[in-house]
């Protein structure tokens, strides 16, 4: 195969996935990973990808945000691994079970997901502003259960903007399960909207312990709105998409990881 035709196969695959990454190209193409580098930055010269750290996405993603029902369906396995590795991380123990502490959490995917995975017996006192999150956890009869309100932003199901931002100022929560469209080392934590990276802002300030809850796919993203740095959080728990170099890297920072 021609280097051009690699480059056009290697464009689709990235726009039909959202990510490529070197090793995966380079073994689909039996070629060597500095071959596939070169065909990345000829793409990235020709402003058809944006290179990120192992691979490249698709020219334009950075400011994409697909709305829920298709962020659901990706890495649909790794984000529920993810949650239920959380559980661990609920005051009180195990599913926050005769525990009395309490949490936010973010609006997500990946915290909706854990939502659904506390048992009905935890008793907790939750925040959110994700009315995805509020809907899974409003018949747990142990919950005192607090949605905060705001303008709506139709493709997130959050709230955000000054009403949002004014609850979050007068909340000290025990643990905050945060949620990123993209995070790293050099890059931080990020999201395509400015609204959204407000509110995350004052999460991160309203909770004592942070555990961002982020699969592999997101590492070395990096989108619009940059709200915090990886050193803001204490734990991240992820799969194993994230190799144990990456993830040694992060630990050396500060931030302890979970490879779920």
């Amino acid at each position: 195969m021609y280097a051009p035709e690699r480059q056009q196969e290697i464009l689709r695959l990235a726009r039909e996935g959202g990510r490529v990454d070197v090793l995966s190209l380079a073994e689909e193409f039996q070629v060597t990973a500095e071959t596939v580098r070169r065909d990345l930055k000829a793409l990235d010269r020709a402003g058809l990808v944006r290179r990120v750290h192992g691979g490249a996405i698709p020219a334009g993603r950075l400011d994409f945000e697909p709305d829920l029902a298709e962020r659901d369906a990706v890495a649909a396995d790794e984000k529920q691994r993810i949650a239920r590795a959380a559980l661990a991380e609920l005051p009180g123990g195990e599913g926050g079970i005769g525990g009395s502490g309490s949490v936010i959490l973010d609006a997500g995917t990946t915290a909706a997901r854990l939502a659904a995975e506390i048992p009905l017996e935890a008793e907790l006192t939750v925040v959110t502003h994700g009315l995805p999150v509020a809907a899974r956890l409003a018949d747990h009869p142990g919950l005192t259960l607090h949605l905060v309100g705001g303008r709506i932003r139709r493709r997130t199901r959050a709230a955000v903007d000054d009403w949002a931002l004014r609850a979050y100022r007068e909340i000290n929560a025990d643990v905050l399960f945060l949620a990123t469209n993209g995070f790293s080392p050099e890059g931080g934590l990020t999201t395509p909207d400015l609204a959204e990276a407000a509110v995350k802002r004052a999460l991160i300030a309203a909770a004592r312990r942070v555990v961002l809850l982020a699969d592999s796919a997101k590492f070395g993203q990096q989108h619009f709105a940059r709200f915090g740095e990886l050193s803001d959080v204490d734990l991240l728990i992820t799969d194993t998409g994230l190799s144990p170099d990456d993830a040694l890297a992060i630990e050396r920072a500060g931030t302890e990881v979970v490879r779920a």
